[in-house]
């Protein structure tokens, strides 16, 4: 596909993020420089990384075998949840820099809020600076839910550029997305085919089969629709290359509510509410 095909979504301070994502979660650091320099093969321009995942090197790596230009390549990554804290969040984005190779992200985001530390707005106040100093050309978060967002607004004077969360056919997290549709935050998804479990879902199956894709490129098209932000992972060439091809075709109205019908509030990960309590 061509890269043009991308659209991208203009965040809140201008910067533009392309729509559709390479996600490395859970890649192995070995296997990591390979997967982004075929993902950026494939038409990718948009890598999603962070300090946990412990594979940034091989993102930089895969970045620099591409022969693309720092430039044309938007990168995320995100703080370590054993960096809470002003002087730690500005150290751990040092560290993250080496290892990327660039000297500035260009999205960097608080992983987890992390509530029952109650760190996340001194982090935030750090991720402030990191703007300003130009290490990061946006600043976000992921996982927090409103109350954690209102604690930002009501001690910074920065909107968090997106909010990174689990989203997908059986977690819409509706109120969620409406709070940042009126506040200017942009929503991004992980986990967005619910790691594989809503693909036998006999909806989504009826209409990759009418359509001619597969569930899990309905269910991308789904997220594109929706306006959402969205970084699949894989390590295989060939569903990578599947996976961002969803830009030939369109869910109709009826295809969209049949999929909204599909809500059960049904996490896979950590609820943010609690994890690291």
């Amino acid at each position: 596909m061509a890269t043009s095909d991308v659209p991208g979504i203009e965040l809140g301070n201008g910067v533009v993020i392309p729509q559709f994502g390479f996600g490395v979660f859970q890649i192995p650091p070995a296997d990591t420089a390979d997967a982004v320099r075929v993902a950026l093969e494939a038409g990718y321009r948009h890598i999603d990384t962070a300090q946990m995942y412990r594979n940034e090197e091989g993102v930089g790596e895969g970045i620099r075998q591409s022969g693309l230009s720092r430039e044309d390549v938007f990168v995320t990554t995100k703080l370590a949840n054993d960096a809470h804290g002003h002087d730690n969040a500005i150290t751990a984005l040092e560290g993250s820099l080496r290892r990327l190779g660039p000297d500035y992200v260009d999205l960097y985001l608080i992983h987890w809020p992390l509530p029952a530390r109650d760190r996340y707005v001194e982090t935030w106040q750090a991720f402030e600076e990191i703007l300003k100093a130009g290490k990061a050309r946006a600043i976000g978060v992921s996982n927090f839910q409103p109350a954690h967002l209102d604690a930002l607004a009501e001690n910074s004077g920065t909107t968090p550029a997106v909010n990174q969360i689990e989203l997908h056919p059986y977690l819409q997290q509706a109120e969620l997305r409406e709070y940042h549709r009126t506040h200017g935050i942009a929503t991004e998804a992980w986990s967005p085919i619910a790691q594989g479990e809503v693909l036998d879902d006999e909806v989504l199956t009826r209409i990759a089969g009418r359509l001619g894709k597969s569930p899990a490129q309905v269910v991308l098209r789904w997220h594109i629709q929706l306006g959402n932000i969205v970084f699949p992972k894989s390590s295989s060439p060939e569903r990578i290359r599947e996976n961002i091809d969803v830009f030939d075709f369109e869910l109709s109205e009826e295809d969209m509510i049949a999929i909204g019908g599909l809500d059960r509030n049904r996490r896979t990960g950590p609820d943010p509410d609690t994890f690291g309590s």
